[in-house]
């Protein structure tokens, strides 16, 4: 399934860590929200806890999206499931926990379309993520709808490597462990990111040029939107999908209306 944005040149809509700009992020309700929306991708991010499970946040402690404190990697899956993770974002969110991996796969039943970016975040287990994610999407059949992203070119490699899987990673000088030349990171990659501050048209073209594709995170309104088709994207990761949506929309609707293909 994955495979397809190969060869489909129709703009593709990710929602980063689901509907992150109306729900609080990484939450079975903000990946709903997104689905539901209408993306074609939902983003997400993995860690384990303590006992080894893997969870759906993305920041390496609970401080910032829980009423948390302390290290994901530093409590138990029984502890993670005690906080509240919707209630820094607004009192109507009070309740929500942080999904384990297991409760997003068996949401996405509902959405056998959807394709999947798989971040797996940095950090010393990061293999042992990586490799429990990889068991639980070939369990789940999913295995075919995923790209792989990581921050740390090691794991990009790994999982390359290791599982023959399409990966996604971002230039040279956002990663860790990069390995530069003809058999480094960037030809372990199926596809590049680039955000929204060194994203041009140049740079584009000098990836398409190394067999990858090209997408761009986040451009989150009108005008980042026409910079990212601009300069040749074909999927955009954005913390607000809607104006993607409908640019894609417009577009289609005018293409249909005799008007040169824009998207």
């Amino acid at each position: 399934m994955i495979e397809r944005l190969q060869s489909d040149d129709s703009l593709v809509v990710a929602a980063h860590r689901g509907l992150k700009c109306d729900y609080p992020e990484n939450t079975l309700l903000a990946f709903q929200k997104a689905l539901e929306a209408g993306v074609d991708m939902i983003e997400f991010d993995l860690r384990r806890s303590k006992d080894g499970k893997v969870m759906v946040i993305h920041d390496e402690t609970v401080d910032r999206t829980t009423n948390g404190t302390g290290k994901v990697g530093d409590l138990t899956l029984a502890e993670l499931k005690r906080l509240d993770a919707g209630g820094w974002f607004g009192p109507s969110f009070e309740g929500l926990k942080i999904p384990a991996f297991a409760e997003l796969l068996e949401l996405l039943r509902a959405y056998p379309e959807v394709l999947l970016n798989v971040e797996i975040k940095s950090s010393p287990d990061a293999v042992q993520t990586a490799d429990q994610a990889v068991a639980l999407l070939k369990e789940y059949g999913y295995l075919p709808r995923c790209v792989f992203t990581c921050f740390d070119a090691s794991i990009i490699a790994y999982l390359h490597d290791t599982y023959g899987l399409k990966t996604q990673g971002f230039p040279q000088e956002e990663m860790r462990n990069f390995v530069p030349g003809p058999k480094g990171t960037y030809s372990k990659m199926w596809a590049v990111a680039m955000s929204m501050k060194l994203l041009s048209p140049k740079k584009v073209d000098d990836y398409r040029q190394m067999g990858l594709l090209v997408w761009s995170y986040c451009p989150d309104d009108d005008r980042q939107m026409y910079y990212s088709l601009g300069c040749g994207v074909t999927l955009v990761t954005c913390n607000n999908p809607f104006p993607a949506m409908r640019i894609r929309r417009q577009a289609a609707e005018a293409e249909m209306n005799g008007f040169p293909k824009g998207v």
